[in-house]
């Protein structure tokens, strides 16, 4: 039995009727570890293996991994900067709590870009993470890490954070889903900020019901955590299987969004056709209003990095890296009316979309618009800076969005399908996910390594 090509629910369920015992899959993730990570530097830091894991909880036991943005007690977390190099926080994030409580076994702590604020996971002080699939290629960020452990198999899934595409990047370039809740669904205490409007905390999973899992262990009010909105608990199971017969769906099309790579289109359109087979209503819609959206959430990230980060921009700037402290420099430049206009896109774009969610269920677009580049070489740095257009407008939305595999280059490469619905649908976008991934076979696909 290959235990890392089961879904995280396959392997939990196998657990708790004792077909395998824990152990067997601790020590598969360890062994991959061992393995793979000199090679493709997911880890900072690889934590031991526990002696007896606890066999309760939805979580019972298994192996995963967390992004190193999140506090772990007694755990080292650097953010991946030289600034917290040293730091060993006190206490856990909630989040990192409540997969401890659900019996969680934490494996390590995931390579990231350096302060979260970059999408190539080419890390100055930690060494550069590699894209499974072409190890000169980036495996996208900032959550590059926490990707590239579930896609080898180092981890059984992983937590990310996603600002302007963070989770949904790497997830797409690795070939495996990550789902961006709506933004207060997940408590953010305990994570370091990049923006306190943008950021969002969620899951990076090998399949879509793994993701539905873990939004189940670690969503939730946070009455301490001022981006927390209290909702009704989410139930991201009873329809995950539901059928697609005469489900909305809108094909994102237009100027913004043609401006991607061919094959990418060509796969996102396949995967709408194979939704119109299971029934879905399928409707082009012109976006390119997203266009706007994607501009100022740039503008928002990078001032609200300058704000969080002031004192040691001021203190120390060559502490960071080229690109994370020119962006900085950039973001503290900004004067108060463009952050003000910024402000007042978001509220535009998002009323955009709340009256297009009126009429459809869900809609559809890239995750990326190009496949991975590489990782060094010319225009590296600007070309991965064009991995966010798609993703960002819904940071600034703060709607919920899922990026499920849906085909390869023919180079080999991982392309993802995005899926957006309204505030605190979870449910429809993993529904709608679920599937097309049942109706596919990209999720099946191991990487070479």
């Amino acid at each position: 039995m290959n235990l890392s090509t089961l879904s995280l629910t396959d392997q939990r369920n196998l657990v708790k009727s004792r077909e395998i015992d824990v152990s067997e899959l601790s020590s598969a993730c360890y062994r991959q570890i061992e393995k793979l990570n000199p090679l493709l530097n997911a880890f900072i830091t690889v934590i031991p293996p526990e002696s007896s894991p606890s066999l309760s909880g939805a979580l019972c036991g298994i192996p995963l991994a967390v992004k190193d943005l999140y506090d772990t007690e007694g755990i080292r977390t650097t953010a991946g900067t030289r600034f917290f190099a040293d730091n060993i926080p006190h206490a856990d994030a909630v989040v990192v709590q409540k997969i401890k409580k659900a019996g969680a076994q934490i494996v390590g702590k995931t390579n990231t870009h350096e302060i979260a604020l970059g999408v190539t996971n080419n890390n100055p002080h930690f060494g550069a993470c590699k894209n499974p699939w072409d190890i000169t290629r980036t495996p996208g960020g900032s959550s590059g890490g926490s990707a590239v452990a579930v896609a080898t198999g180092m981890a059984m899934a992983a937590l990310g954070t996603d600002t302007g595409g963070s989770i949904r990047i790497p997830a797409a370039l690795c070939g495996i889903v990550g789902l961006k809740p709506t933004y207060g669904r997940v408590s953010l205490r305990g994570i370091l900020p990049l923006s306190w409007n943008l950021d969002h905390a969620g899951p990076i999973t090998r399949k879509v019901e793994d993701a539905a899992l873990m939004l189940q262990v670690i969503g939730g009010y946070d009455e301490l955590d001022p981006a927390s909105i209290k909702t009704l608990p989410g139930d991201y199971y009873s329809h995950l299987k539901d059928t697609m017969k005469e489900r909305k769906i809108a094909l994102a099309v237009g100027s913004f969004i043609e401006d991607a790579d061919g094959e990418v289109l060509e796969a996102v359109h396949k995967a709408s056709q194979i939704l119109a087979e299971q029934g879905a209503l399928i409707t082009e819609v012109n976006m390119d209003f997203l266009k706007e959206g994607t501009l100022a959430n740039a503008l928002m990230t990078q001032a609200d990095g300058a704000a969080f980060h002031r004192e040691r921009l001021r203190e120390h700037p060559e502490w960071f890296g080229v690109d994370v402290r020119q962006r900085l420099e950039t973001g503290a430049a900004f004067t108060s009316s463009e952050y003000a206009l910024a402000r007042r896109t978001q509220a535009e774009v998002k009323r955009k979309c709340e009256l297009l969610l009126n009429s459809y269920d869900v809609f559809i677009l890239p995750t990326t618009p190009i496949p991975a580049p590489v990782l060094e070489g010319e225009n590296a740095v600007e070309r991965a800076r064009q991995l966010t257009r798609f993703t960002s407008p819904f940071n600034l939305t703060g709607l919920p969005a899922l990026s499920v595999p849906c085909g390869f280059t023919k180079d080999g490469l991982p392309i993802g399908l995005q899926i957006v619905s309204r505030a605190w649908n979870e449910a429809g976008v993993l529904r709608t996910g679920y599937n097309f991934q049942e109706a596919t076979d990209w999720h099946k696909q191991d990487c070479p390594v």
